[in-house]
């Protein structure tokens, strides 16, 4: 079945030629009827005519799910509701949307920076803002049961807060704050500017009144010069340990304005100040640095009122500088401070306009009460799962019709790309721009967990063998690792529920659930509650990396016995026979991949998962790196981030993701076909033709690293090649 690649196929080709059409980009999966954002401004709808829906003969019907309490078609505008509830919806998914009926949520990585679409917003992280108010918000507790009780209001009245204009001059101070790099003056800073500065970071909050600050202000060239040469062997250092991609970005920032400026501030933390017993930091030592902070805070919003520039430079050996300046040795350097006017302080922080990073918008960061339970002051709490499913959007029709467009412009014969320009179309769609941005830098996130499946005899690798793969992963040993170096992109590893314990690392991201699933074959692979939390990880993953500034996830996994639990969930959701999609993982005798069969079985006689019920069948027979990988998905589409698949583990995870938000599909690119037969049957489920076919079964996101050339080349052939008007070539 070719259901997805329907969103972006073109019917006016000759079907021997299987070349896609532009038409038919215009129909893509219908989006799960969830909530709008209510306070959010809705972008002008495109002026894109509507385009009918194409149906594919081959196309799967799907199994759509959207959040909500009952198994009854949802309305036109519910609220999204708890993820641990979810049900089907009566509609099958259409493919594209139609901008004039469903307006989009504009990407919006900081309320007070946003930047209208039609600016090119695509190159933003498309942060969209949650729901604000879930129908299904928790009920407050009964008197007794934690619920708070009624406040009486003190006597009196309460000190008076500023003016509305000074309360707004303090605020608006903290917004247009920025770190700046570029566009130094040489204009000389006045003394009693350069004091009222130094003044205010003086006047900063410390802990326990200690008041470890000291300032270094400098202004010798010969220092600076010194100074300066510390950061570029530093800035060395740090780009030959990047990957490629993020490697060619950094190249062209720049990191300090040491010799731009006319005074540089070191700021210093003295732990021993105030001596052994300062209040606050008899448990916490560290509150000397971060009270020095604090300083650098109010010396740099400070500045900024008086229209100087301040640009924090942290490419240092600190030992080395506190040498080099001849400081104290006991000093511990917070920070490096260029100081200096400026032509114009910048809209949006330099990083961001680079495309480097972006700001987070709030409702990510707020919790209620206990963490994960996120709620702005005076809303409802919200899910993460109902949340973003809910700003899922289909792909944008206009900018799939430009994308066409110009394809039929390019210098060369139509279709003569094949599958590289329904991937240059979707990738339009998904970005809601035309050409589409180069999606680089990329990087690949393993979700490892191990199964208590293992214990059932499915393969001959010892369960450690996962915690050992980590570890390998972590030291750069691994196929990936090296596949990874080949393309440039960045390895991410998480652990979501590897059984043994794994030692703080730099690239691990602990995150573990629980360590390990249960035995499928006697009970349940987790809770319910487990399975949301799992998926939610794998949500978490995508907004960090999308707002870090990569503009491709990869799926990969690690964990022992985990293709068993892919052929199950695979089963599932495709209707297929068990002995149909269970393959030999890892290279098994015939004697185990019988049993192996059979485990599958078993556990689907035992828990008779309902594919109406995602959640609930990640939980019966899942894998937390499958529910993760289900959490990539959803994050990477509601972030418009295309999403490449590995192997079979992600075809199942898929499955699953589709099955709660239909229109997360039009986000996922098969990176290739696994040589495990599962994994055929969900590609074909799922109607997504994979781009590379090599018989891989090795999973750890390989075959997603290896299409990742071809999904840029497809995108960068759109910016690059010429078009039959522009370079003078006569068509036919």
């Amino acid at each position: 079945a070719e259901a997805a690649e329907a969103a972006v196929a073109q019917p006016e080709q000759p079907a021997a030629e299987a070349v896609p059409a532009p038409e038919q980009l215009a129909a893509a999966p219908e989006a799960p009827v969830v909530a709008e954002t209510p306070q959010q401004p809705q972008p002008e709808p495109a002026p894109a005519a509507e385009q009918p829906a194409a149906e594919p003969a081959a196309a799967q019907p799907a199994e759509p799910v959207a959040v909500a309490e009952t198994g009854a078609p949802v309305q036109a505008e519910p609220q999204p509701q708890p993820a641990e509830t979810v049900a089907r919806p009566a509609e099958e998914p259409a493919a594209a949307e139609a901008p004039a009926d469903q307006p989009e949520q504009a990407p919006n990585p900081a309320p007070a920076e946003a930047q209208a679409d039609e600016a090119g917003s695509a190159e933003q992280p498309a942060a969209e803002q949650p729901a604000a108010e879930p129908a299904a918000a928790e009920e407050p507790a009964a008197e007794g049961e934690g619920a708070d009780l009624p406040v009486e209001p003190s006597p009196g009245e309460a000190a008076p807060g500023y003016a509305d204009a000074e309360r707004e001059a303090v605020l608006r101070v903290m917004r247009e704050r920025r770190d700046i790099r570029n566009g130094f003056r040489t204009d000389p800073i006045p003394h009693e500017v350069l004091l009222r500065v130094l003044e205010a970071a003086h006047h900063a909050p410390s802990v326990g009144h200690s008041q470890p600050w000291d300032f270094v202000v400098i202004r010798s060239a010969e220092t600076r010069r010194a100074m300066h040469e510390l950061a570029q062997r530093q800035r060395e250092a740090y780009a030959k340990s990047l990957p490629k991609g993020r490697a060619k970005q950094f190249k062209e920032l720049k990191i300090e304005a040491i010799l731009d400026t006319p005074v540089n501030i070191v700021v210093t933390a003295d732990p021993t100040r105030g001596g052994r017993h300062t209040l606050g930091r008899h448990t916490q030592p560290q509150m000397a640095p971060y009270s020095s902070a604090l300083a650098v805070e109010n010396l740099w919003l400070a500045a900024r009122a008086e229209g100087l520039g301040v640009g924090w430079v942290s490419f240092f050996d600190e030992r080395e500088m506190v040498r080099e300046l001849g400081l104290p040795e006991h000093l511990e350097v917070v920070a490096y401070l260029c100081v200096g006017y400026v032509d114009e302080f910048p809209d949006e922080p330099e990083l961001a306009q680079a495309g480097w990073s972006q700001r987070r918008p709030l409702a990510w960061v707020v919790h209620e009460e206990t963490y994960g339970r996120r709620a702005l002051p005076g809303e409802a709490p919200h899910d993460l799962l109902s949340e973003t499913v809910a700003s899922i959007r289909p792909l944008d029709a206009k900018a799939l019709g430009e994308a066409w467009e110009r394809q039929k412009r390019m210098t060369k014969p139509a279709g003569a790309l094949g599958m590289l320009e329904i991937i240059s179309a979707q990738l339009a769609g998904l970005s809601r721009v035309s050409p589409p941005p180069i999606p680089e830098p990329a990087a690949v996130a393993i979700f490892a967990g191990d199964h208590g499946v293992h214990a059932q005899g499915v393969t001959p690798w010892p369960q450690e063998v996962t915690t050992q793969m980590v570890a390998n992963f972590l030291g750069g040993g691994a196929v990936c690792n090296a596949f990874a170096n080949q393309v440039g992109a960045e390895v991410c590893v998480i652990d979501v529920g590897v059984a043994g314990d794994l030692p703080a690392t730099p690239g691990l991201l602990p995150r573990k659930v629980r360590p390990g699933t249960g035995d499928l074959t006697a009970g349940p692979a987790m809770t319910r509650e487990e399975a949301v939390a799992a998926i939610e990880v794998g949500i978490e993953t995508a907004r960090d990396l999308v707002a870090a500034g990569n503009k491709a996830l990869l799926t990969g996994e690690m964990g022992i016995a985990n293709t068993t639990v892919s052929a199950a969930l695979i089963s599932v959701f495709t209707g297929a026979d068990p002995s149909e999609v269970t393959g030999r993982g890892t290279g098994i005798n015939d004697e185990t991949h019988a049993r192996k069969v059979d485990v599958v079985r078993r556990a689907l006689e035992l828990h008779q998962p309902d594919p109406a019920d995602p959640i609930g069948v990640l939980a019966a027979i899942g894998g937390l790196e499958h529910a993760a990988i289900v959490g990539m998905i959803l994050g990477g589409a509601s972030l418009r981030t295309p999403v490449i698949l590995d192997g079979v583990s992600a075809g199942a995870a898929a499955l699953v993701a589709r099955a709660i938000a239909p229109e997360s599909l039009s986000a996922c690119i098969a990176g290739h076909r696994s040589a495990e037969p599962g994994h055929v049957a969900a590609l074909n489920k799922l109607g997504l033709r994979p781009l590379v076919d090599l018989d891989l079964r090795l999973g750890e996101g390989t075959g997603a690293l290896l299409a990742l050339p071809l999904v840029q080349s497809a995108a960068r052939a759109m910016h690059e090649v010429a078009t039959f008007d522009s370079a003078g070539v006569t068509e036919k």
